[in-house]
C-alpha cells in the first residue's frame, strides 16, 4: 500500500478522534471519558484500515491517552501485569513447540492415514487435527497457516487438484470451505484457542460473570461437538468434491511420515507437556494452579529439558505483538469501563430493546452482533468495539448473564469464517484460490444459519442442563 494511502487513512483516524473532544461529556462519567472514546474509536478503525501493524497501532493509541493526560502512564499501563494477557501470550510460546518439534503436522498425517479413505473423512481429519491442537495454539491464524493448511494444500495436489490447474473442485475448494468453518468453530471450543477469547473473559468479569478454562470448554462442547460433525456434511451436499474416494489418502500420510520418522525425544516431551497442561487447565483450579500459572509452568518446562531456546522465545514474534495490542486495548477498553461509558451506552441503548421479553432480545441482539461482522476484517476489533456493550445491553433487560457471555463469545470465533476477509485463517484460505469469492459468500452464510440455531437452541438447552440460567 502506498505510503499516501497510509498517512491519508491515519489523517482520518486522528480526526475522528478529534471530533470525540468536542462531544459534551454526558452526566454521571468521568470528564475524561469522551477523549478516551476518541482515543479508543481511532484506534480500533486504524486496525481495521490496516494503517499499521495491530501492535504498533495498539502501542499509539496507548501512548496518545497518556500524552493527553487522558490517563496516567500508570493507569495506561496497567494491564501489562494482567494474568489474562500472560495467559495468551506464554501460550504462543508453548503453540512454537508444537511447529518446532513437527508435532503438530504428525497429528495431522495420523489423522489422515486414519480417517482418509474418503474425501469426507479426509475434511473430519483435518478438522480432528484442529480440535487437538486448538487448546495450546492460541492463533487460529497459526493453527490453520502453519499446519492445517499445509497439509490440505499437498493432499489436493496430490490428488490432481490444483487451482492454477483450473481443477480446484476436485478435492482442493472442498477441504478448504471445510477448514476454515472448522478454524473458526474450534476457536470456540476453548479459552486458549484463540487470541481475543481471554479478552472475552476480561470483559465479562468485568460484569461479574467468571470463566475458568474448564466451565468454558464444558459449556462449548455440546455446540461445538454438534457443529463440527454437522458442517462438513452440509458443505459435501452443497458443494461436494469431484473425487469422492481417496484410497492413496492413507499413503500419501504414511510417505510423510515415513519421511518424519520415528517420533523424537522432543515430540514426545511435547506431547507430555501438552497432556499435562490441559489437565491442570482443567483441574488446576482445585488445587490453586490457575490457568496462567499453568501456562507459564509449561513454558519453563520446555525451556528447561530443550524442546524450545530462548531464542525461540524473542523470536516468537506473533507473542511479542500480541503482548503489545492485547494489553493496551484491554487497558483502554477496561478504563472506559471504569469511566462509565459501557454503563452509559448500555443503558441508552437497552431503550430500544427495553420493551422486549429478555430471549426474544437476546436472539435479535445477538444475531445482530454476529452479521455485524461483515463490516469487520478483524475478530479482534469487533470484540473490542462492541462485545462489552452488547453483553451490558443484554443483561440490563433480564437476560441470563452466564449464557449470554457465552453466546456472544462463541459468536466472536463463529463470524471469523462468515467472509473471506473475517479473520486471518480466512483469509489464508481464500488466498489459495481454491475457492471463488461469490461461492465463499454463499456457503458461509448458509453455515452460519445452522451454526446460529445450534448455538442458540442446543447451546441454550445444554447450559440449562449444567445449571447456568
Amino acid at each position: 500500500m502506498h505510503k499516501e494511502t497510509l498517512f491519508g487513512r491515519l489523517a482520518i483516524c486522528i480526526v475522528i478522534a478529534a471530533l470525540f473532544w468536542l462531544l459534551p461529556v454526558p452526566e454521571g462519567i468521568d470528564p475524561n471519558a469522551t477523549h478516551l472514546l476518541g482515543i479508543f474509536v481511532a484506534t480500533i478503525l486504524a486496525i481495521v484500515l490496516k494503517v499499521m501493524p495491530t501492535g504498533a497501532v495498539a502501542l499509539l493509541g496507548l501512548t496518545a491517552t497518556i500524552l493527553t493526560r487522558t490517563l496516567t502512564f500508570e493507569a495506561a499501563f496497567a494491564t501489562f501485569n494482567n494474568n489474562v494477557v500472560w495467559l495468551v501470550v506464554a501460550a504462543f510460546f508453548i503453540a512454537r513447540g508444537f511447529t518446532k518439534t513437527g508435532l503438530g503436522s504428525r497429528i495431522a498425517y495420523l489423522f489422515v492415514r486414519m480417517l482418509g479413505k474418503k474425501t469426507l473423512g479426509l475434511s473430519y481429519g483435518l478438522l480432528v487435527t484442529e480440535v487437538i491442537l486448538s487448546p495450546a495454539i492460541p492463533s487460529s491464524t497459526a493453527r490453520a497457516g502453519g499446519v492445517v493448511f499445509p497439509i490440505l494444500d499437498n493432499l489436493s495436489r496430490s490428488f490432481g487438484s490444483a487451482p492454477d490447474e483450473g481443477t480446484a473442485r476436485r478435492m482442493g475448494s472442498f477441504l478448504t470451505m471445510v477448514a476454515a468453518q472448522a478454524t473458526a468453530i474450534t476457536g470456540a471450543m476453548f479459552m486458549t484457542a484463540m487470541a481475543p477469547n481471554p479478552l472475552i473473559v476480561q470483559f465479562a468479569g468485568e460484569q461479574g460473570i467468571q470463566f475458568t478454562w474448564a466451565s468454558w470448554a464444558i459449556a462449548a462442547s455440546a455446540p461445538c461437538i454438534l457443529a463440527l460433525a454437522l458442517v462438513p456434511l452440509v458443505i459435501y451436499k452443497l458443494y461436494p468434491p469431484a473425487v469422492k474416494n481417496t484410497p492413496h489418502a492413507a499413503e500419501f500420510a504414511n510417505q510423510k511420515l515415513a519421511e518424519m520418522g520415528k517420533m523424537k525425544t522432543s515430540e514426545k516431551t511435547m506431547l507430555g507437556t501438552f497432556v499435562v497442561l490441559v489437565a491442570l487447565w482443567i483441574f488446576g483450579d482445585t488445587f490453586g494452579i490457575s490457568s496462567t500459572t499453568t501456562a507459564l509452568l509449561g513454558l519453563c518446562f520446555l525451556l528447561a529439558v530443550g524442546v524450545l531456546s530462548w531464542k525461540d522465545i524473542l523470536g516468537e514474534q506473533g507473542a511479542w505483538d500480541t503482548l503489545f495490542w492485547f494489553a493496551a486495548l484491554v487497558s483502554m477498553a477496561s478504563n472506559l469501563s471504569s469511566f462509565g461509558v459501557v454503563q452509559w451506552a448500555g443503558v441508552h441503548v437497552s431503550g430500544v430493546v427495553g420493551a422486549l421479553s429478555w430471549p426474544v432480545a437476546l436472539l435479535l441482539v445477538a444475531i445482530l452482533y454476529f452479521y455485524l461482522h461483515y463490516f469487520f476484517a478483524s475478530q479482534l476489533a469487533h470484540v473490542v468495539s462492541m462485545y462489552a456493550v452488547f453483553l451490558t445491553i443484554l443483561l440490563s433487560v433480564g437476560a441470563p448473564p452466564m449464557p449470554t457471555a457465552l453466546l456472544l463469545g462463541f459468536f466472536s470465533s463463529l463470524f471469523g469464517a462468515l467472509t473471506h476477509y473475517a479473520s486471518g485463517p480466512s483469509a489464508i484460505f481464500y488466498g489459495s484460490k481454491y475457492v471463488p469469492i461469490t461461492t465463499w459468500w454463499k456457503l458461509s452464510l448458509v453455515v452460519s444459519v445452522i451454526n446460529i440455531a445450534i448455538f442458540i437452541f442446543v447451546g441454550g438447552a445444554w447450559w440449562k442442563v449444567l445449571g447456568l440460567w
